[in-house]
């Protein structure tokens, strides 16, 4: 790890004036630390922005907020959360480990870096570690790699559980910065890697986001998330679903998915959703509108399974609507 400053911000304005170039700002470091560790990232300063007052939870009429500096176990647990988006609280349990979610924040969860293992190895090409390098991963090994959203620079895949299950929500973000605050959804927070994978998310240098805000309807209540993994726990994607059903009288009123795992930011299936609606809610229905879930993909030599998982993760996560009471 590379010599670097520490400072504690006291206030939300003194943290936007500290975060100059080279500076980044730290919570729980789940992710930053081990990178910093590795040489993948190197900034030359970190500004502690925990004291700043960005930890509630709370209902605001039809929202559901939650702060920045919430902690994926806080808000997992929260009454509120689990009463009006049980979706968020299981993709924040599916996420991390016990120790992880005591310490990650929901700002920072939606902030953090890919997985993909060229990114951090120094010695193979990566053009988000070094644009113009190259991407070791689409002639390497890609099992784990993405479908959809890709480009001849990056097939790295989004790797945040919570994500999938906000961008399916509608959810939107609240960020304040050196130009003032601004809101917009949290599906607008991503970029496509295009020619500048390098370039993650649509935050200007010193901006910092303030909290969540997460509407709640009928389908909130009839929502599910089905991860699908190596390995049972402490482990990424290979392909997820977020799925959101309002059903009434056997018949989807209103559907709201997006996919994980399979796309380089959290993948929005738009197409999927209306197909959905007003039709019957039976398997037949989930069958043909997770066929949807594939146009466009791309993939390589390892990951061509992802074509076939997702649509059948899809029609699962459908069915598991139906078994919440």
């Amino acid at each position: 790890m590379l010599p670097f400053t520490l400072e504690k911000a006291p206030s939300t304005e003194a943290a936007i004036l500290a975060a100059t170039a080279g500076a980044r700002y730290i919570a729980g470091g789940t992710t930053l630390i081990d990178l910093m560790r590795e040489e993948v990232e190197r900034p030359e300063r970190l500004i502690d922005i925990n004291a700043l007052p960005l930890t509630g939870i709370r209902v605001e009429g039809d929202d559901l907020v939650i702060g920045a500096l919430a902690r994926m176990s806080e808000v997992a647990a929260h009454p509120d959360v689990q009463r009006l988006q049980p979706l968020i609280a299981e993709t924040l349990i599916e996420g991390a480990s016990p120790q992880l979610r005591n310490m990650a924040s929901i700002g920072g969860n939606l902030l953090q870096r890919v997985r993909c293992p060229y990114f951090r190895m120094l010695d193979a090409p990566c053009n988000k570690r070094d644009p113009g390098s190259g991407c070791s991963a689409i002639d390497g090994l890609n099992a784990g790699h993405a479908i959809l959203g890709t480009s001849d620079h990056c097939i790295a895949t989004h790797p945040s559980d919570l994500a999938v299950a906000l961008v399916a929500l509608d959810a939107t973000m609240r960020v304040r910065g050196p130009q003032g605050e601004r809101s917009f959804p949290v599906e607008e927070l991503f970029r496509l890697p295009g020619d500048t994978p390098h370039l993650e998310h649509t935050l200007a240098l010193g901006e910092l986001i303030t909290e969540v805000r997460v509407p709640t309807g009928a389908h909130s209540r009839r929502a599910r998330y089905l991860k699908v993994r190596d390995r049972a726990s402490y482990e990424f994607a290979l392909v997820s679903a977020a799925v959101a059903l309002e059903i009434d009288g056997g018949v989807i009123r209103q559907a709201r998915l997006a996919a994980g795992g399979v796309a380089t930011l959290p993948w929005r299936l738009r197409d999927c959703e209306a197909a959905l609606v007003g039709r019957p809610a039976e398997r037949q229905t989930f069958e043909e509108a997770a066929q949807l879930a594939t146009q466009g993909a791309r993939p390589l030599q390892h990951n061509h399974y992802k074509v076939e998982l997702l649509p059948r993760t899809i029609v699962r996560a459908l069915e598991m609507t139906g078994e919440v009471a």
